[in-house]
């Protein structure tokens, strides 16, 4: 784990953690797929692959990409997958981009 210290009250930035998010959310699917799921309380993947113009196996590794980063978790309901944003992880990727970005 590669740490940097920060400026701002000694905060420290797990640079291996945020530039593994920021891989994560480096494809523009997945990008959308966050925004999607930022816009409702848990989502199908089914209702994931009519909002891209891509195939349900290229939409599946965006998702597993997501769910290693924990980005987003999946919990199996019957045959389907119902997929949730970790606002918590999101919230600590905002601070830790914005410690990473500051002066």
């Amino acid at each position: 784990m590669a740490v940097v210290k920060s400026n701002q009250s000694d905060k420290s930035i797990d640079t291996d953690q945020l530039a593994l998010w920021c891989k994560a959310l480096g494809h523009p699917a997945r990008t959308r797929i966050v925004a999607h799921l930022k816009t409702v309380d848990s989502c199908i993947c089914g209702e994931i692959v009519d909002i891209l113009p891509l195939s349900q196996s290229t939409v599946s590794q965006h998702l597993k990409v997501l769910k290693e980063a924990g980005i987003i978790s999946g919990e199996v309901a019957g045959p389907k997958t119902c997929y949730c944003l970790e606002t918590g992880v999101l919230e600590q990727f905002k601070r830790m981009l914005t410690l990473f970005l500051s002066d």
